[in-house]
């Protein structure tokens, strides 16, 4: 089995030397503004370090990759335009979306125009259960980390009462649904299951019911910005349940805004890629310039990387060929490590872990793995 990696471009910049290419169009489909912006910059230079990186070395097959970014502010109508304009402009392949509620209805309008789309962070599993010949994911899926989430809840919470709060997007949903349904088959039937708006600033009346039912756990599926302000109320009122969250939580922005509230909250996350072997001289020059490359900033240069793989494995610059070079099973060496995807776009490898948010020795908040 041969990895892309090792797959050289001299036979594919020579077969198309005679041949004249366009550059290569790549959209950036994220969160710009917005709720979820701090992880839309993540994306935003992750990929662009990538294709710094990749134009510096000679491009694809030749080509020089261009960047065009779209923000879709978190909002699923926001994330159609941005695909209905990356198709009008002639984009070929798609790093987004970050939210799965924007990436599922974006991914229709990519795969009638011919795009394939590989987000970096979408982890609802319809993404790709569906059928769609262009979806791809560099990350994992919610019925993973459920999983674990609902495995350490039986486990370490035994006997404790349990709330599940949703943010009521296709991503909060779809994750605290796997974790109900992980501990439901475990015996253990939550006392209260409900649902939150984001943008909401008050969360008080919700606080008060957790409090009247004696909820000790809460399960969170949601974003950083919600959870952060969960925390910080309930704290204020009394409430010291512990809380354990899914990966839409990895951002410094959930310590800035939980402040001491953050400390001892639990969430599931895939092995941290800055630590991988393959990323460190990739984080080395992130850092170099002034940003730290955490939760899906890697996964963002991945993705490009991937893109970068398939087409020269194929050979092609057509999206559907490409496509289906991806999907051969064949490892494709990223900075997050090798990656091999089944027939449905997804990762044949990805796992994820637990960590907690805990203070280092400078009184930040940052999260490490659970011991």
């Amino acid at each position: 089995m041969k990895s892309f990696a090792s797959i050289g471009t001299a036979l594919a910049v020579s077969l198309l030397s005679s041949v004249s290419h366009a550059e290569i169009l790549v959209g950036v489909a994220g969160p710009l503004t917005g709720p979820s912006a701090a992880v839309g910059e993540e994306i935003k230079q992750g990929a662009e370090k990538a294709a710094v990186e990749i134009n510096a070395a000679g491009g694809i097959l030749g080509e020089q990759i261009t960047l065009v970014y779209g923000d879709d502010a978190s909002e699923p109508k926001q994330g159609v335009s941005v695909a209905n304009k990356f198709a009008a402009d002639g984009v070929s392949f798609v790093i987004g979306d970050y939210n799965s509620g924007v990436s599922i209805p974006a991914s229709e309008i990519y795969a009638e125009n011919g795009i394939l789309q590989i987000t970096p962070g979408s982890t609802n599993p319809t993404f790709t259960e569906r059928g769609l010949w262009n979806t791809f994911r560099v990350c994992g899926r919610d019925d993973q980390q459920g999983a674990v989430a609902g495995a350490h809840i039986l486990k370490a919470f035994k006997g404790k009462r349990v709330a599940i709060i949703n943010d009521r997007t296709s991503y909060g949903e779809g994750i605290a649904a796997e974790v109900k349904k992980v501990i439901n088959g475990g015996g253990v039937t939550e006392i209260l299951n409900e649902g939150i708006n984001t943008g909401e600033k008050d969360y008080s009346v919700l606080i008060s019911r957790l409090k009247q039912a004696g909820t000790e756990v809460i399960y969170f599926g949601g974003l950083y910005t919600e959870a952060g302000l969960i925390l910080r109320q309930a704290k204020d009122q009394g409430l010291n349940a512990v809380v354990i969250a899914g990966d839409g939580i990895t951002s410094a922005e959930f310590g800035q805004i939980a402040g001491n509230a953050a400390e001892g909250t639990l969430m599931t996350f895939a092995p941290d890629p800055r630590l991988k072997p393959g990323a460190q001289s990739t984080v080395a020059k992130f850092r170099a310039g002034g940003f730290e490359p955490e939760a899906y900033t890697l996964y963002a240069y991945a993705a490009l990387e991937v893109i970068k793989a398939g087409i020269e494995e194929s050979e092609s610059l057509e999206p559907q060929v490409v496509a289906d070079a991806l999907r051969s099973g064949n490892p494709i060496t990223t900075v997050i490590g090798d990656i091999r995807f089944d027939n449905k776009g997804d990762r044949m490898d990805e796992d994820y872990t637990l960590y907690v948010w805990k203070k280092d020795s400078d009184g930040k908040l940052k999260y490490s793995m659970l011991k």
